[in-house]
């Protein structure tokens, strides 16, 4: 009688725990996440009042930051392990991707929405000129020579990236070198668009006939005993050179993901397209192309977008001279440079806005293949 009595008990105290909520578990949780988060604040303010900017202050901002994050989920999941097991299952979720969420709308949202309302304003928003600001982003002929190239960034360097990948990863799949030729090309992203841009811009450098050349390509032509050009001034054909490096840095991803989808197309399918006696190019174009068109859209979109925001390359080879002028690089002149808020705002909201459809159309690419 006595053990029956304990064991029932038992049960209620362990139905309480996985069903009930704990009230001394939820206020410590809750006086916890108040602690953890007044001394995150209190590191930040120290942090931010500090004059020196010191090696020791960087390290004590990272063990800072990172363990009061720690912290606080510990702190958090306490507090929520303290409610009822409904309640538990429902609020569980959001603590891992609720932080993610602030951030976006922090740092993402309110700054989007405060462009938007500077770009209806004057160069200090001072006072409010309606839509002129974007009457002058498509009437202004440095905006317009901006919109062109950015044009010649979207068909030129989407179109070979893809293009190339597409080719070596087809190439490469069939050969016993794969491994080393795909690490080759792939090499090329290991390296950020700025430094590629600075190792480029060495190449492409020019000195007059009579002195040493250390620009590779001028290298070449003065050795044939041709003349040395300035690539990066050399306009229209500037904007080409650019875009080769793009390409040269960009094809390697276009490749990595073509490998994979290309290794997913059934074996027995292009064999019994080989026995009907499909040539390789109908067998490419007729069965594999179908196949991984997927994947053929999704790198389209996704370097689509990358040209269609480029700057940094832009801004370390030319600053955005001799003709060389993009969206990018003109907002940052507008709005850096010059001071102007209000126009440099419209020109942000236009790029905003001319991304924005091919990035949705990429999320439902992506949502249709399972990708998230």
């Amino acid at each position: 009688m006595i053990h029956q009595t304990r064991d029932a008990e038992n049960k209620r105290a362990s139905s309480a725990a996985t069903s009930g909520w704990i009230p001394g578990q939820f206020f410590a949780g809750l006086l916890g996440v108040v602690v953890v988060i007044a001394l995150l604040w209190a590191g930040f303010i120290y942090l931010r009042a500090a004059r020196s900017a010191s090696i020791l202050n960087a390290i004590v901002a990272i063990i800072w930051g990172v363990g009061g994050i720690g912290a606080l989920f510990y702190v958090s999941n306490t507090l929520i392990e303290a409610l009822p097991q409904k309640s538990r299952d429902r609020i569980r979720p959001f603590l891992f991707f609720g932080p993610g969420v602030v951030i976006l709308f922090l740092f993402l949202t309110i700054p989007t929405l405060i462009t938007l309302y500077q770009s209806f304003f004057n160069n200090d928003t001072t006072r409010f000129v309606g839509l002129s600001n974007y009457i002058a982003t498509f009437t202004d002929r440095s905006m317009l020579e901006s919109f062109r190239n950015n044009l010649i960034w979207l068909f030129l360097g989407t179109g070979f990236c893809v293009s190339f990948g597409l080719l070596i990863a087809v190439l490469a799949d069939r050969s016993k070198f794969e491994s080393l030729a795909k690490a080759i090309i792939f090499m090329p992203m290991a390296i950020s668009l700025v430094g590629a841009s600075v190792i480029w811009r060495f190449m492409y450098a020019y000195a007059p006939a009579d002195q040493p050349q250390i620009g590779v390509l001028n290298a070449v032509l003065t050795s044939l005993g041709l003349q040395p050009q300035s690539w990066l001034t050399l306009q229209p054909w500037n904007n080409l050179f650019l875009v080769a490096v793009l390409i040269w840095g960009s094809t390697g991803f276009a490749m990595v993901l073509f490998s994979a989808a290309l290794k997913g197309v059934p074996g027995d399918l292009l064999e019994a397209a080989r026995v009907d006696g499909a040539t390789e190019v109908q067998t490419f174009f007729a069965i594999i192309i179908p196949y991984i068109q997927g994947t053929i859209l999704t790198v389209t979109t996704t370097t689509a977008i990358g040209t269609l925001k480029i700057f940094d390359q832009v801004f370390v080879m030319t600053g955005g001279q001799y003709g060389t002028e993009v969206v990018g690089t003109e907002f940052y002149r507008q709005f850096f440079t010059n001071r102007n808020f209000g126009y440099g705002a419209a020109i942000a909201i236009v790029l905003f806005i001319a991304i924005s459809p091919v990035l949705v159309y990429n999320l439902r690419q992506l949502q249709k293949q399972e990708g998230f």
